[in-house]
């Protein structure tokens, strides 16, 4: 019996770990000494609802909670890497998404469709030296406000949220991804977009080369 769950037990473990991808450019540490700024772009955001709880949205309202949501995950990460920059962990500098944002608009581009331009174009307008591009998929809205109005429409039926995040610093001279995370996890009900983006980033912390 014992032996059983100890065969369980490494199952389980090896099956967490395979959710878990992490790569990790073989001169990392050379692209990070040459990064003064790096700047979070608008990830992806596709909050994926079963067919019946699509009823009761149109595709405006979807389109409309992804983009938020979209705008909640950016500032989330970088309350992230303002956090570790605060503790003296941070080896560069971040945008703030504010200014990223504002820079892409005045230049003409969407900033939920930045996946159109090239890392070095945007490095260009940004004047960063590295981009965070990415997409979060989720089943169920993440911030406070769309999450618990969607417990209430579906009657409680999202005791969890499973968000898998697949993200990418891509250095803007030669559009060399440095580090690509793709990660998976599974949060409460009451998790909202920060504890979420926190606990996928802990995850990494200690591999990132752009922290200490």
């Amino acid at each position: 019996m014992k032996n059983i769950i100890i065969i369980f037990s490494i199952l389980f473990c090896l099956t967490t770990y395979s959710q878990t991808k992490f790569f990790i450019h073989h001169e990392a540490e050379t692209y990070v000494s040459n990064t003064k700024t790096i700047a979070i772009l608008p990830l992806r955001v596709d909050v994926r609802l079963r067919p019946r709880q699509l009823k009761k949205y149109t595709a405006e309202q979807i389109k409309e909670i992804n983009k938020s949501e979209s705008l909640n995950v950016q500032s989330a990460m970088y309350s992230w890497f303002l956090t570790r920059e605060q503790r003296g962990e941070l080896l560069v500098g971040v945008q703030n998404p504010s200014t990223t944002n504002a820079i892409l608009k005045k230049n003409g581009i969407d900033i939920y469709s930045t996946a159109d331009y090239t890392a070095k174009e945007l490095g260009e307008l940004l004047g960063v030296e590295t981009v965070i591009t990415g997409s979060l998929k989720t089943s169920k809205p993440m911030s406070d406000a769309g999450a618990v109005g969607l417990f209430l429409l579906t009657g409680g039926e999202f005791a969890t949220n499973t968000a898998l995040l697949n993200m990418s610093f891509t250095n803007t001279s030669d559009n060399k991804v440095v580090v690509n995370y793709n990660k998976k996890i599974k949060r409460s009900i009451g998790s909202d977009t920060q504890s979420v983006i926190n606990a996928l980033m802990r995850k990494i912390s200690r591999r990132m080369p752009y922290t200490k």
